[in-house]
């Protein structure tokens, strides 16, 4: 991990608690593996150092619990940070040569392909589908003087292992499915396979049955049985 990511990464997420928003905020994504740290502490773990990506994503729960309204790009604007549009539909992220921040929220029934308006936060979101699994279970990480959100390890390495396999970009997928099987490994090195095994049971039948056909294409039959046993 670059050290100017890390400490910009660090100065949004100061910013976000003195704006009262980020606790109605979830961090997703590869971030998420260097505020595990902390959990998997004195446990093999994966190398942080190796963690090379741009995108900081936030994912916000379905309702909103975000009450203040903070003008987001106004907030970050002095960092360097630029709106960006995705696509024709109109979708928002805040591009900086370090970092990316988007937001994202849970795809609901048959889904949408419009940006979810978040106009307290002069931003709009991507629906994805999934999502709302990592809603279900999620820890609280003291980073400096504060906490932020994260799904538990388990939720997010259990997430990874549905959608990697989703991903047409094959380094995305690459690096979806290691992150998943790492933490998974860690998981059961801290002695938590029944934490994942309930968990696991928690989900859709049709989910738990992606992730037993992931595993074994990738030939992780030993992790299969142990969710199953």
């Amino acid at each position: 991990m670059e050290k100017n990511q890390y400490k910009l990464c660090l100065e949004v997420l100061r910013r976000f608690n003195k704006a009262g928003i980020l606790d109605g905020l979830i961090l997703i994504g590869s971030w998420c593996l260097y505020f595990y740290k902390g959990y998997f502490e004195n446990i093999s773990y994966i190398d942080i150092a190796t963690i090379k990506t741009r995108d900081i994503d936030f994912l916000v729960p379905i309702p909103a619990r975000i009450k203040k309204e903070v003008d987001i790009p106004k907030l970050l604007e002095d960092l360097g940070f630029v709106i960006e549009f995705k696509g024709s539909k109109g979708y928002i992220k805040l591009d900086h040569p370090d970092l990316i921040v988007e937001f994202l929220v849970p795809e609901k029934g048959r889904g949408s392909d419009k940006p979810y308006k978040l106009p307290q936060l002069g931003m709009n979101a991507t629906p994805l589908r999934f999502l709302s699994f990592l809603t279900d279970n999620v820890i609280r990480v003291k980073v400096e003087d504060f906490y932020i959100n994260v799904p538990h390890p388990a939720n997010f390495a259990l997430h990874k292992l549905i959608i990697f396999s989703r991903r047409l970009k094959e380094d995305k997928a690459l690096k979806d499915k290691n992150m998943a099987i790492e933490i998974l490994k860690a998981l059961f090195n801290k002695g938590e396979v029944r934490i994942v095994k309930s968990i696991f049971n928690s989900m859709l039948q049709k989910w738990q049955k992606k992730i037993l056909n992931n595993l074994d294409s990738i030939g992780e039959q030993e992790i299969a049985k142990i969710l199953i046993e």
